[in-house]
């Protein structure tokens, strides 16, 4: 049960906060990433947990997960994704860098939450340091 004193948002309210359409967040709340709303139709009531769970699925989304594997996320109540054991049989798909012989970076971009432009951000910074820290001396 919601609190009596959390706001309440119309769909507008939450198309507007999550940058999601419409026709999104209802088919969310159809195939069951988001919980129903209290009402129906135009009286429809939206609470502070479906706007953190439309939050939560938009950042997993542009992080390139799938709606399959949205809910599973959403579904694991134990831990949160970059915290919880691997069960045999799961695929993980790693970000590897070699930077040079014997200097690598590997990164589980989904565990880190970072979308692909962040990794690829992180990856070029990496890269820059390591530039700069293997600089030969010209005086040597």
């Amino acid at each position: 049960m919601t609190p009596p004193d959390s706001h309440v948002f119309s769909i507008d309210e939450l198309c507007t906060l999550t940058d999601l359409p419409k026709r999104t967040i209802r088919y969310y709340i159809q195939i069951g990433l988001v919980d129903r709303p209290d009402g129906e139709t135009r009286a429809a009531r939206y609470h502070q947990r479906h706007l953190e769970q439309l939050l939560r699925i938009r950042k997993w989304t542009e992080a390139g997960l799938s709606l399959e594997r949205i809910r599973a996320l959403l579904s694991e109540t134990t831990a949160p994704p970059g915290t919880r054991r691997e069960r045999s049989g799961t695929v993980q798909v790693w970000s590897r860098f070699l930077l040079a012989e014997g200097v690598e970076v590997s990164l589980d971009p989904v565990a880190a939450q970072m979308s692909s432009e962040q990794t690829r951000q992180f990856f070029a910074a990496v890269q820059e340091i390591y530039l700069q820290i293997n600089k030969k001396d010209p005086s040597a």
